[in-house]
């Protein structure tokens, strides 16, 4: 009989951040079943569109993609698609499909996670055609490169490696032709506030070390030090899920201050009531007339806590540091 596997408390809370994969992915999935923003791809992912969610986790969800969206489209347009964008922490993510039909794709699209999420990604991929033929298609050889923990074509790859440990990471993007010479950006969702802070500086300086021309952004928790985000921290703790990194989300000012100190040039932050107000506003009235808000303030009190952060360097003068809402 095989010996029980020894689980650690590090192997606990890895599974609790992989648990928030699918959190993010059903919230997506019944907000675009609502009407909130249109993603055809998302159903290949999450079959089932789950249980209600309340219209101010919708809304929060809303925010969060347009904004990120807003930046990451204004990055490609600022390079004219010559550029790549990376990933991290991906999860289920589908922008690679939507850049597609949107005709914004990068010169490559890379995804980083977790093993067992990438592994799930291509068994999805594998299966679904309205997935994989849109890879096939941007790729110009007959064969893919393809197993369970990776998946590589001109276009579009995803790898499995743990961002906590930098130099694997880095050798694994360059064996899938990273170019650090290319304009890039890096992509992160609720992912730095799962790291340690010497974690999160180390990745941070790396990408700022390596890539001379670059964006970086970053959506996650801020003004955590008040009651209602120390709810939010005893609330995910419940579920053996550990903000790390909370410190760094004290305040936007502290999200900055990550940034220049690992060597980023210009940084901006704002907190997601402000993207809220400032996103194309016939849009919002749209999305507002979808369900009825009880709860005005809660919703206030959400996107208060939430935020996006972003910084760049530009040795090319592209103007990136020009880019914001």
């Amino acid at each position: 009989m095989a010996a029980r596997p020894h689980f650690t408390d590090s192997d606990t809370a890895d599974e609790a951040v992989r648990a928030t994969c699918d959190d993010a992915s059903t919230c997506k999935r019944f907000a675009t079943s609502k009407g909130y923003w249109k993603d055809p791809y998302i159903q290949y992912f999450v079959r089932s569109v789950g249980e209600r969610k309340a219209p101010e986790i919708n809304r929060g969800y809303y925010a969060r993609v347009q904004g990120v969206n807003q930046l990451l489209d204004a990055f490609i347009r600022k390079t004219q698609c010559d550029c790549q964008v990376i990933n991290l922490g991906a999860g289920l993510d589908t922008t690679f499909w939507r850049l597609k039909d949107e005709n914004l794709l990068p010169k490559k699209f890379f995804e980083v996670d977790f093993p067992a999420i990438v592994a799930r990604k291509i068994h999805n991929i594998k299966t679904k055609p309205p997935l994989s033929k849109p890879i096939v298609e941007t790729h110009s050889t007959d064969s893919l490169l393809l197993d369970s923990r990776s998946l590589d074509s001109d276009r579009y790859c995803i790898i499995a490696a743990d961002l906590r440990d930098v130099a694997n990471l880095e050798s694994k993007l360059k064996k899938f032709q990273l170019n650090t010479e290319l304009p890039t950006l890096f992509l992160s969702e609720c992912v730095l506030v799962y790291m340690t802070p010497p974690q999160s500086f180390s990745l941070l300086h790396w990408a700022a070390k390596t890539f001379h021309t670059a964006m970086f952004i970053n959506y996650e928790q801020v003004n955590m030090s008040d009651r209602f985000g120390q709810v939010m921290i005893e609330n995910l703790q419940r579920r053996q899920c550990s903000l790390t990194g909370v410190e760094a989300c004290q305040s936007l000012d502290s999200q900055k201050e990550r940034f220049l100190s690992t060597g980023w040039e210009n940084t901006d932050a704002l907190d997601m009531m402000t993207v809220y107000s400032v996103l194309p506003q016939d849009d919002v009235s749209r999305i507002e007339a979808l369900e009825f808000l009880d709860e005005k303030e809660l919703l206030q009190q959400l996107l208060q806590h939430y935020n996006i952060c972003w910084a760049s360097k530009d040795k090319l003068n592209l103007g990136l540091s020009q880019l914001t809402f």
